[in-house]
């Protein structure tokens, strides 16, 4: 197939290049140029947000599924609902965990627990400001999905990407914050009451896309690990690979350590399932993601 990456230039985004290039696809890469692209992979440069250039940059192409890394708002789906319309027959678009942040579920949270039907769509939001856009980065993408959702011109599909762990080049140093307060017996901030969450492994979410690209569902589908996974549990496991103490400080208010949560919204996996796909356990998987990812911290 003929596949083009919007963004995909590091974490699991260059993974899930890699196993499409393995496969034998056709692969071209189209971020702003700021970084290249591997040996053998085409490069199209525009700005994503810049509607014009992506016309121009796109003219006489069409691609046989189009995975849109980068889609943090509305703006941008509605742009990319035009610009790809007659250019692809596929569109999947890596959305979040977080577009059920408003949920607080006894259960797994289902697909269904989000009518996008009813998300209210505002373009008019401040969505250029980089602070802005990553203050409201689940509420970005539910009305991202949901611009989609309303009528799009191809076969579209979000992925709700669980939270991700694993590996060197981890940039959002999520598992360092945890990594430095253990080593120096440092409290480390959680909810009175910290609900585990579901995860999966970088290089399983890689491989979650893989399969989506080839796959023929639409709509949105949750991606995660078996097996959720408490703050407790990741300490232990950074403990025991860095030494130190593992110190809570529970807090009625303020900011509460990155994988710590007074809501639970973890997801329920079961549609990807039923379509065919077969997700590890997070047993399976922790120890080592937590090696690549604080090995790395220096």
């Amino acid at each position: 197939m003929d596949i083009l990456v919007i963004g995909g230039n590091r974490y699991f985004g260059k993974r899930l290049i890699a196993l499409l290039r393995e496969s034998g696809h056709r692969i071209s890469v189209l971020n702003r140029g700021s970084s290249g692209t591997p040996e053998g992979i085409e490069r199209l440069v525009a700005d994503r947000d810049d509607e014009a250039a992506l016309e121009s940059v796109l003219a006489g192409r069409s691609f046989d599924v189009v995975v849109d890394q980068v889609c943090y708002t509305p703006r941008q789906a509605e742009i990319a609902r035009r610009v790809f319309a007659g250019r692809t027959r596929r569109y999947v678009m890596t959305s979040t965990v977080e577009v059920y942040a408003y949920e607080d579920s006894a259960v797994p949270v289902a697909e269904s627990a989000i009518d996008l039907g009813a998300v209210t769509v505002d373009t008019g939001l401040a969505w250029d400001d980089p602070e802005f856009r990553e203050a409201h980065y689940g509420e970005g993408k539910r009305q991202a999905e949901a611009v989609f959702a309303a009528g799009s011109p191809f076969a579209w599909a979000s992925v709700r990407v669980a939270h991700v762990l694993g590996g060197a080049d981890d940039f959002t140093g999520r598992l360092d914050h945890y990594a430095r307060r253990i080593r120096a017996g440092e409290p480390i901030a959680v909810p009175p009451v910290n609900h585990p969450a579901t995860y999966v492994y970088v290089e399983e979410i890689a491989a979650f896309l893989a399969w989506a690209v080839g796959a023929e569902f639409t709509g949105p589908v949750n991606a995660h690990s078996h097996g959720p996974l408490t703050t407790a549990d990741l300490c232990a496991e950074i403990e025991r690979r860095v030494g130190g103490r593992t110190v809570f400080e529970e807090v009625e208010v303020g900011e509460v350590s990155p994988f710590s949560f007074a809501r639970s919204y973890g997801m329920d996996n079961s549609r990807a399932e039923k379509l065919g796909y077969s997700f590890g356990h997070s047993r399976d998987w922790l120890a080592r993601a937590v090696a690549e990812t604080v090995g790395a911290v220096r």
